[in-house]
């Protein structure tokens, strides 16, 4: 069938070499519209766009965006020896900036601030928004007081042990650190009160990388146009907070991989020149030194990086010039792909190339070498690729993007890089070849070493020792197999943003957002649903002590409500709480925490919602001015491990109220659980189907079921052999490098195929010439495809890191398979009269 195929590009070949400068003209013309569609792709970091979009996680993370705004702030420190100038930059700042408007001039760029607290109010009226659990443990700590002041007023009680008071300690600390939560200081200060924090909330997405610029620069263009130093020459500001977080992370990744891709280009060009210059001085002059012949060589050096390189540039702007037109982004996976796809790519023009010098070296004309090489190589190369292609394509039927995206963009690239060497390569020789900017001419003494055959005789005797010792690393890589282990922590797997640190370290002075970090939220459609859901979620809390996750639960209603009945009630405590603070055995003591607990119940009356400080209302308000209809969430462990984002997502996912009515958090924790589990749930199914369409291919292909053994063994033994290496080096499969691992699979069949192609191509016997001959060609194609991977090495995120330890392992293991095992497995095979004929 392969066959035929070629019978029918036969024209279009014939084509190529007839009008070599048309087809580079027509390509450059392609390249040149893809590339403009390409500079439009950006990174996206956001893992909601990972999983379906129908996923309630994702649904609930979307609309809690939309109503209430971003979840991160983007806070500004404000420094200067003078508190009193910092208050009045900041005033001046706030009525500015909540005045900035969104292009559209709708939207305006900020929801709410927070700034100041109106702490005086809340000294004179702090119970009456203490919640009923806080009550309760201040009434039972007066009870305690009075009932220990009593005691030790009674002349007759003496103690007949000493009085264990570390529980009552322990009640006064902790009421304290009720007291302070709720009160707090009036503005977020560093100890010297020299910088000043305000925190503004951006009505729009914190993945959105052009919203989350914009924002930054349109406040960086107010500050600047203020003039800080106006208020103060030495006032120093600084934009921060949590949501220059993911701009800074994506722009460091987007440098990373820029520059990964530079410096890895130019090592592969270099590796792939260096490799064709050997060849080329080898195959004119044979084993005899020429000094002519190697200083004209080195002259034509850089002619053969423009003939290999050229072509897969232009399949790459395709490639993503396609990425643009139907996925539209870049995710952090597929971020990799340009220099990983220069690696795989190169494969196809080094067998290309190499053949046709081989066929050049023989004595062959410039079309009869192309003709010769694009069809007997080309076939294995379009075999190679388009089983490569289709163990991609197949991640395109995962749910997760990560699979799927990748699979697109990668299956694309690999056949648009085939087709632009079948097509392109064969006019640039042309072109080169007859210009004599490549050298073909062959001395005489090198044609007889050209077409010497190797013999297979040292093959022979070790092919028992190879199949013994592959077969121990088999079993010793199943044996260690179930002590894989995955990496749950997100947190090891990223790099540390020294620019966000930096920034951050003014407003760290100021405040400390860890105990607050990461809640989920819950959005209803009413306050009573907020109400029951809370209760829901308290009585898990309570029943959960295996595996707990949540610290406390939120809710407006908790502190405030309109209700009569919730007004006359609370009221009611608080007299109850003043009547025992004017007890008489408390009455009389100077005590500072009590002075501030009597000037905390003062409240005589109900307080109307219209008087209620706006810091308290703002969490629990949505974009459209409703109140009381959030629930928020605070988990008790760090969700960075993807395990207690799991849990997380148990315990608080999902809230029904009923057959109709179920309500589900929001936060990209959750959201990063099911990413994680979906992850996990199809790696293994991805693998199987890639074996499938490997098999599926050779089989097709080979024709033979004998064949396509052969050629599977040393890739399937290989991929064990990965597990092995994987628990020799301690590492653990990860949310980034489970990508790769039927990439391998499509990657590490290539070598097999190439071998047994030209195994069947040159008959039996010809073990030892295939291995001097297409063995070269995938030792120099595996390294290129190494080097291309091994950029990510150098990568400052240790999750794209681990990506490229994967890879590169995994394809020399399947290098070391294809020189090593393959051959012993053909060698034993011609001992029992196997007969190899070409389909």
């Amino acid at each position: 069938m392969i066959k035929r195929f070629f019978n029918l590009l036969d024209p279009l070949l014939r084509y190529v070499i007839d009008h070599p400068y048309k087809v580079l003209i027509l390509s450059f013309f392609a390249a040149a519209l893809s590339l403009a569609m390409a500079r439009n792709l950006r990174i996206d970091n956001d893992i909601a766009k990972l999983i379906p979009q129908d996923y309630p996680s994702v649904q609930a993370l979307y609309k809690l965006r939309d109503q209430v705004g971003s979840e991160s702030e983007l806070a500004v420190a404000i420094k200067s020896p003078s508190f009193e100038a910092n208050l009045h930059f900041a005033d001046t700042l706030i009525i500015e900036a909540m005045q900035l408007q969104m292009p559209d001039e709708e939207t305006y760029w900020f929801s709410r601030f927070e700034y100041r607290k109106n702490v005086e109010f809340l000294k004179d009226n702090g119970l009456y928004f203490a919640t009923q659990e806080e009550l309760d443990k201040l009434e039972d700590y007066l009870i305690d007081e009075i009932a220990d002041a009593k005691q030790e007023a009674n002349p007759f009680f003496f103690e007949l042990e000493d009085e264990d008071e570390t529980n009552q300690d322990s009640i006064a600390e902790e009421l304290n650190d009720i007291y302070n939560e709720l009160i707090g200081s009036e503005y977020e200060l560093s100890e010297d009160s020299t910088i000043l924090v305000i925190k503004f909330y951006a009505n729009g997405s914190q993945t959105d990388l052009e919203f989350v610029s914009n924002v930054y620069e349109e406040l960086q263009t107010l500050v600047d146009s203020l003039g800080p130093y106006r208020f103060h020459s030495d006032m120093e500001i600084t934009l921060a907070g949590r949501l220059i977080r993911t701009l800074i992370e994506i722009e460091t990744i987007t440098e990373d991989v820029t520059e990964s891709f530079g410096a890895g280009v130019l090592m592969l060009l270099m590796v792939v020149v260096i490799y064709f210059l050997y060849k080329s001085y080898h195959i004119s002059t044979g084993n005899h030194f020429n000094k002519k012949v190697l200083f004209n060589e080195l002259i034509r050096a850089p002619s053969i990086a423009f003939i290999i390189g050229i072509p897969l540039i232009l399949s790459l702007c395709w490639t993503f010039g396609a990425a643009y037109l139907f996925i539209g982004n870049l995710n952090i996976m597929t971020s990799t792909l340009g220099l990983l796809l220069f690696g795989m790519g190169l494969d196809f023009g080094i067998h290309l190339f190499a053949r046709y010098s081989e066929e050049r070296g023989k004595g062959y004309s410039v079309e009869e070498a192309i003709k010769i090489s694009f069809t007997a190589t080309g076939e294995a190369v379009l075999v190679v690729g388009i089983t490569t292609s289709a163990a991609f394509y197949i991640l395109m039927i995962g749910e997760f993007k990560g699979f799927s995206e990748f699979g697109m963009i990668a299956g694309t690239g690999i056949i648009f890089s085939i087709l632009s060497y079948l097509i392109f390569l064969p006019a640039l020789l042309v072109i080169f070849d007859r210009s004599g900017f490549i050298n073909m001419n062959v001395l005489p003494e090198a044609r007889l070493a050209n077409n010497k055959t190797p013999n297979n005789n040292r093959i022979k005797r070790m092919a028992p020792v190879i199949l013994i010792t592959g077969l121990v690393l088999t079993l010793y890589s199943v044996f260690v197999l179930k002590d894989l282990e995955f990496e749950y922590d997100f947190g090891k797997l990223e790099p540390e943003y020294e620019r966000y640190h930096e920034l951050n370290s003014s407003v760290r002075q100021a405040y400390s957002d860890r105990k607050n970090r990461n809640p989920a939220y819950i959005i209803t459609d009413h306050p009573d649903q907020a109400i029951k859901v809370a209760e829901i979620l308290r009585e898990r809390v309570e029943s959960d002590s295996l595996s707990p996750t949540v610290d406390r639960i939120e809710l407006f209603q908790d502190r405030y409500s309109q209700n009569t009945e919730w007004a006359s009630s609370k009221l009611k405590r608080i007299t109850k709480i003043r009547s025992l603070l004017n007890d008489p055995f408390l009455e009389n003591r100077d005590d500072e925490q009590l002075q501030k607990l009597r000037r905390a119940s003062s409240t005589l009356s109900p307080i109307p919602i219209t008087s209620v400080p706006d810091f308290i209302k703002k969490p629990f308000t949505s974009n459209n001015g409703e109140i009381g209809n959030l629930v928020i969430i605070y988990p008790s462990v760090g969700l960075s491990d993807g395990k207690n984002s799991i849990n997380f997502a148990d315990d608080v996912g999902v809230v029904s109220l009923g057959p109709s009515s179920s309500f589900y958090a929001a936060s990209t924790s959750i959201v990063a659980s099911d990413m994680l589990q979906l992850m996990i749930s199809e790696a293994p199914y991805m693998v199987i189907l890639t074996i499938s369409v490997v098999i599926i291919f050779k089989l097709i292909i080979l024709g033979k079921i004998r064949w396509v053994i052969l050629a599977l063994l040393p890739l399937l033994f290989s991929f064990l052999w990965l597990f092995g290496w994987m628990s020799i080096m301690n590492w653990k499969l990860n949310f980034y490098n489970l990508v790769v691992l039927p990439t391998i699979l499509g990657i590490g069949d290539d070598s097999g195929i190439h071998m047994v192609h030209r195994y069947l191509e040159e008959g039996k016997g010809s073990i030892g010439a295939v291995l001097r001959s297409t063995g070269e060609h995938i030792s120099i194609s595996a390294l290129t495809t190494s080097v291309g991977f091994g950029g990510l090495l150098f990568s400052i995120h240790p999750g794209m890191s681990s990506i490229g330890e994967m890879a590169i392992s995994g394809i020399l293991l399947t290098l070391l398979a294809a020189l090593l095992l393959l051959p012993a497995l053909l060698v034993v095979w011609e001992q029992f009269d196997g007969k190899p004929r070409r389909k």
